[in-house]
C-alpha cells in the first residue's frame, strides 16, 4: 500500500512543479528532487508491497515491512505538508486572493505561504528533512533486490485446492443440486462446443464441485477423452497446451509426440486440433484469473459438433463473459452452504474422529456461532473445523477461538491455507482497487453498506481516477462492479434498475481486510473493549479513524495525536462528549470525510467551516436542526447528506460551494399515514443556479421563491437526480422549461403542494427529453403527459397523481420498464395492458383503487413479472384472485410472488400482508 501513498504524494507535487520556479522561491529544486526520488522508488513498489503484504507476521520479511512503513510515512508527511499549506492559505483574508483565479491562484497562495506565513528556514528545513528521508529510503531499497514492476509470487504454503482434485464423493457435502445441474450441462443439450463456467469467491468449493462431477461415471463414459489443467495466476499458453496433450495421452496410453517440448504455439494448436477433431472431449481448466484466457486456448479446442465441453472455475465473472464471444456458455454462480449443510460439514471435520461426527451437547451453542461466522463458506468450515478437531472439547477453549478468530487467521498454521486462498483475490487486484476494497473493513461486521454512500466516500478519498466522458461517480460504480464480478463483494440488495443497492463482504474476508488495514495504517478503530485486540489509543499515524464507543478514555485520545486524520466515522456511539464537539473542527482540520450517519448528534459546531479540506459530510439520520453559516467556507465539499435530519432551511452561504455535487435533504415522518405531507424537502436560496457541479438535488421545496427558484434549476445542467416538492400549477410550465435543459437527468421526483393541486407538466419538449430512468409523480394529473410514453430508457415509474378513470399501456410501450407502481388513484377503475406492452416488467404494485373491481386481464401477458402487489383493494377484488375459488386467479397464476396488503393503522408501513406463492411453470 506504499505505492498508493507515494502515487498520491506525487499527484500533489506535480502541479507545484508545473509553475515557474520563482513561485516556489528557491525550493523548487528540492521539491523536484523529492519528486524524482519518489518516481524512482515507485517503479519497484509493486514488488515491495507484495512482499510486505504476503505475510505481515513473517519475521523474514520484517525488513521489507519496515522499509514500506517508512516510505508510507514519508509520503504521508508530503501530503500533510501540502494540505497544511493549503489550509493556512485558505484562512487568509479574501483581499489577498482577489486578483488571481483558479489553479494559478492556489499555487500563488502556496508560494505566498512559503515566503511569508512561516519563517523560510522552517519551511526549508522541513522540505530538506523529507528529501533526506526519501534518499535514505531509496538507498536502503537496494539491499532487498526489488524487481521493477513485478510482484512476488514465491510464497510457500499448502494449497487446499490440490486436495479438492482427489476428494472422495462421500466427503462432499451440500453440492447435490449443483452437481445435477453441471452433469446435465455436460452430457445433455447442444452438440456444439460449450463452455461451463463455475464462478464464485475463493473457498466456496468450485474445484471440489467440478472435479467431483467430472469423476462421475456418467460423465467419464460420455466423453472420449478428458484433461484436468490447473491454470492459476502465472502460466504460459504453450505450457497449458502441452499439459492438455499430456493429459489426453496419459488417459489413452498414447505416446507423446517426440518434439512436443520444442513446439511453438502454432504447432501445439495444430497438434491438439488434429488429436481432438474426431473426439468428444472435456477439458477442465481450474482457477482461471485472466479475463482473456479463452482467447489464448480456444483455437486448440475445435468446435467439432460432437458435444464437447470445457469447464472453467474462476472467481472473476469477466472470464465467463469473455467466452461468449465465440462459444455457447453456461454460468453456475456458486452459493454458500445452507446452515444445515454447513453444520453437517462442520461436525464431520470437528467431531469426525472419536465422536462419530456428533457435536457434544455442551458445545452446540458455541459451535453454531462458529458455523454462522463461516457464512456457508466450505473452506472456512473445513479449516476451522479441522483446527477445532485438534483441541480439547472444552467450552472455554472454543469460546476463546471464536472470540479471537481474527488473530487465529493470521497466526495459526492450521488456518494459513484459508487465509492465503482468501487473500489471493486481494493480491490480484490492480492498485486502484486495493484501497477501495480495504474500505469495506471500515464498516461493522454484518453491516449492509449503501453502495451510493460507499461510492461517494471513495470519490472524496481520492481513490477514483478521472476518465474522459464519465463522472467520477460513474467510474467509482465501475470499480464496485469489478469487485462484485471478482467475487470479492456480495450484493445484498438490488435497485429497481438491477444495480447493487447494498453490499457487504464475507465475514472471513473482512477478518483478512482488518489485519491488512492494521498493518498498513489504513484505518484505526478507537474502541474501549478489554476483549477487543484492536482497542488502543490513537497515538500513531493513521489516515482513517472509526469511533465505536462513547468511552471518555477513547475520546480523550482524539485531538492533536490524530491531527493528520483524513476521515472519521462513527458507529454505535451513544453520545458525543461536549469537549469533542467544541474542538474537533480545529484539532482535525485536515479531514476530508466526516460521517455522522445514525449517530446521536444534535448540533453542528459553528466553526465547521474550519474543515477546509472536507469533501464528504453526512449528517443523515441525526437530530441536527440547523447548519452554521460557516458552511460556506467548505470550498472543497462534494457531498452534503441531510436526509432524515431536522434541517429545513439551507443557509444562503451554500451557494459558495462551487464543488458541491450531491445535496440530499428530505425528512420523512414515519408516524403518519403515507400522503403528500409524509415527506418534506428543504427551503433553499433562489440563486442555487450557481452550483454548476450539482448532480443530485433531492428534495427542494418550490413554493418559497416560486418561479425564480425553478428557473434557477434550469442552470444546473449536470443534474442526474432532482426532487421538487410543493409544486403549484402556475409553476408547472417553468419547471418543464428547466427540465428541457437538463440533458443528464436520470431521476425525477415531483410532488404538488396539496393533493388537489393540479400538476401541469404537459409542456416538456419531446424533442429535448432527458435520459430519464426513473420518474415519480405525486399530486393530481388531469391527463397523463404525452411525453412520458416517449421515455425509452425509463426503468421505474411511480404514479400517485393520475386523476383519470382508465390507464392504457399500448403494444410496444415502455419496452425497458421493470418496475411500475400505481398508487392511490381514487377514480381509476380500469387498467388495460396490451400484449407486447411492458415486456420487461418484473415488479408491479397496484392500489389503493377503490373503484376497481376486476383484475387487469393484461397482467397475463407480463411473462417476466416476478412480484405483484395489491394494497387496500376492494374486498370483491381480493376474492376474485383467491387461489382456491377466485374466478380471476388464472390471470396472475404465472407470477411467482403475489402480495395482498391491507392497512391496519394510519402509521406508515403498518400493513397486514398475505402472500400467494406460485410454483414456476
Amino acid at each position: 500500500m506504499a505505492e498508493i501513498a507515494v502515487s498520491f504524494a506525487l499527484e500533489q507535487l506535480y502541479p507545484l512543479l508545473k509553475e515557474e520556479a520563482n513561485l516556489l522561491r528557491g525550493i523548487h529544486k528540492q521539491v523536484a528532487d523529492i519528486k524524482d526520488e519518489l518516481e524512482f522508488i515507485q517503479a519497484f513498489l509493486k514488488d515491495a508491497d507484495s512482499r510486505a503484504e504476503a505475510d505481515l507476521g513473517d519475521p523474514a520479511d520484517h525488513g521489507v515491512q519496515t522499509w514500506v512503513k517508512h516510505l508510507r510515512a514519508v509520503a504521508f508527511r508530503i501530503e500533510d505538508l501540502i494540505d497544511e499549506y493549503k489550509y493556512r492559505v485558505a484562512q487568509r483574508p479574501q483581499s489577498h486572493r482577489r486578483r488571481s483565479c483558479g489553479f494559478v491562484r492556489s499555487l500563488q497562495k502556496v508560494a505566498h505561504l512559503i515566503t511569508s506565513v512561516k519563517p523560510r528556514h522552517e519551511i526549508a528545513s522541513e522540505i530538506q528533512g523529507i528529501k533526506e528521508s526519501v534518499r535514505e529510503i531509496n538507498e536502503r531499497s537496494k539491499r532487498y533486490g526489488f524487481e521493477r514492476g513485478s510482484t512476488n509470487k514465491n510464497v510457500k504454503w499448502h494449497d487446499p485446492r490440490m486436495a479438492s482434485l482427489f476428494i472422495e464423493e462421500a466427503q462432499v457435502v451440500g453440492f447435490e443440486a449443483p452437481k445435477d445441474e453441471l452433469t446435465s450441462w455436460l452430457v445433455e443439450g447442444a452438440t456444439e462446443r460449450t463452455v461451463i463456467s463455475v464462478v464464485g469467491m475463493g473457498g466456496l468449493g468450485k474445484t471440489t464441485l467440478a472435479s467431483t462431477v467430472l469423476k462421475n461415471q456418467v460423465v467419464t463414459r460420455h466423453f472420449d477423452c478428458r484433461a484436468f489443467i490447473t491454470v492459476s495466476q502465472i502460466y504460459t499458453i504453450e505450457e497449458l497446451l502441452r499439459s492438455m496433450m499430456k493429459e489426453f495421452c496419459k488417459l489413452t496410453k498414447e505416446s507423446l509426440p517426440q518434439n512436443i517440448h520444442t513446439m511453438d504455439q502454432k504447432s501445439l494448436i495444430t497438434m491438439l486440433r488434429h488429436h481432438l477433431l474426431q473426439k468428444r472431449y472435456v477439458v477442465f481448466f481450474d482457477d482461471v484469473w485472466e479475463v482473456g484466457f479463452w482467447e489464448g486456448i480456444e483455437l486448440a479446442l475445435p468446435d467439432n459438433g460432437k458435444g464437447s465441453r470445457i469447464i472453467i472455475t474462476t472467481r472473476i465473472m469477466g472470464v465467463a463473459e469473455f467466452c461468449k464471444k465465440s462459444a455457447l456458455v453456461h454460468v453456475h454462480k456458486m452459493q454458500g452452504l445452507p446452515h444445515n449443510k454447513a453444520w453437517e460439514l462442520f461436525c464431520k471435520k470437528a467431531f469426525g474422529f472419536g465422536f462419530g461426527g456428533v457435536c457434544p451437547a455442551e458445545l452446540e451453542d458455541i459451535s453454531n456461532e462458529i458455523v454462522k461466522r463461516c457464512q456457508g463458506l466450505p473452506l472456512a468450515i473445513v479449516a476451522i473445523g479441522g483446527l477445532l478437531s485438534t483441541k480439547e472439547k472444552i467450552l472455554t477453549e472454543w469460546q476463546k477461538l471464536h472470540r479471537n478468530l481474527g488473530f487465529e487467521l493470521e497466526s495459526n498454521p492450521h488456518l494459513t491455507s484459508l487465509t492465503r486462498i482468501l487473500a489471493l483475490s486481494y493480491e490480484d487486484l490492480p492498485y486502484h482497487l486495493k484501497s477501495c476494497f480495504l474500505y469495506f473493513g471500515i464498516y461493522p461486521e454484518d453491516y449492509f453498506i449503501n453502495c451510493v454512500r460507499l461510492i461517494r466516500q471513495w470519490v472524496a478519498e481520492g481513490f477514483v481516477k478521472f476518465e474522459k466522458g464519465k463522472s467520477l461517480e460513474e467510474v467509482a460504480e465501475q470499480y464496485l462492479t469489478e469487485l462484485i464480478h471478482r467475487s470479492m463483494v456480495q450484493v445484498s440488495e438490488l435497485n429497481f434498475d438491477g444495480k447493487a443497492r447494498r453490499c457487504q463482504v464475507h465475514d472471513m474476508v473482512r477478518e483478512i481486510i482488518l489485519r491488512k488495514m492494521e498493518g498498513l495504517s489504513f484505518c484505526h478503530f478507537a474502541s474501549y473493549d478489554e476483549n477487543d485486540d484492536q482497542s488502543t489509543s490513537c497515538g500513531f499515524i493513521t489516515r482513517r479513524l472509526v469511533i465505536t464507543t462513547s468511552s471518555n478514555n477513547v475520546w480523550g485520545s482524539i485531538g492533536n495525536s490524530c491531527s493528520a486524520t483524513r476521515s472519521m466515522y462513527f458507529f454505535q456511539v451513544s453520545e458525543f462528549p461536549v469537549l469533542f464537539l467544541t474542538t474537533f473542527c480545529s484539532d482535525l482540520k485536515l479531514l476530508k470525510v466526516l460521517d455522522f450517519e445514525d449517530s446521536p448528534l444534535d448540533h453542528v459546531p459553528d466553526d465547521l467551516g474550519n474543515l477546509f479540506h472536507l469533501r464528504y459530510l453526512s449528517l443523515r439520520n441525526t437530530n441536527v436542526k440547523r447548519l452554521p453559516i460557516s458552511i460556506g467556507k467548505l470550498q472543497n465539499l462534494e457531498t452534503l447528506d441531510l436526509k432524515q435530519t431536522q434541517v429545513y432551511e439551507i443557509p444562503t452561504e451554500i451557494t459558495q460551494l462551487q464543488k458541491l455535487r450531491h445535496l440530499l435533504a428530505y425528512y420523512r415522518n414515519y408516524n403518519i399515514e403515507f400522503c403528500l405531507t409524509w415527506e418534506r424537502g428543504v427551503k433553499i436560496a433562489n440563486n442555487i443556479g450557481c452550483l454548476m457541479s450539482l448532480q443530485k438535488l433531492y428534495h427542494v421545496e418550490a413554493n418559497h421563491d416560486g418561479v425564480d427558484l425553478i428557473k434557477e434549476l434550469g442552470k444546473l445542467r449536470q443534474l442526474r437526480k432532482l426532487g421538487v416538492k410543493h409544486l403549484t400549477r402556475v409553476n408547472g410550465k417553468a419547471l418543464c422549461a428547466s427540465i428541457d435543459k437538463m440533458n443528464c437527468l436520470e431521476s425525477l421526483d415531483i410532488s404538488s403542494i396539496t393533493e388537489d393541486e393540479i400538476i401541469d407538466l404537459q409542456s416538456v419538449n419531446i424533442l429535448s427529453l432527458p435520459p430519464l430512468r426513473r420518474l415519480h409523480l405525486k399530486g393530481r394529473l388531469e391527463k397523463l403527459p404525452n411525453w412520458i410514453p416517449q421515455l425509452h430508457n425509463l426503468l421505474g415509474l411511480t404514479l400517485d397523481a393520475y386523476d383519470g378513470e382508465q390507464l392504457h399501456f399500448e403494444e410496444g410501450g415502455f419496452l425497458k420498464l421493470n418496475q411500475l407502481k400505481l398508487r392511490d388513484l381514487k377514480r381509476l377503475n380500469s387498467v388495460i395492458i396490451d400484449k407486447g406492452a411492458l415486456p420487461a416488467l418484473q415488479e408491479l404494485e397496484l392500489g389503493p383503487f377503490p373503484q376497481m373491481k376486476e383484475v387487469p386481464p393484461g397482467i397475463q401477458h407480463l411473462k417476466k413479472l416476478d412480484v405483484l402487489e395489491f394494497y387496500d383493494m376492494p374486498r370483491e377484488f381480493e376474492k376474485s384472485i383467491d387461489p382456491d375459488e377466485g374466478p380471476q386467479h388464472w390471470i396472475i397464476q404465472h407470477v411467482p410472488t403475489v402480495r395482498i396488503g391491507r392497512k391496519l393503522s394510519p402509521e406508515y408501513g403498518d400493513y397486514h400482508t398475505s402472500i400467494i406463492h406460485h410454483p414456476p411453470s
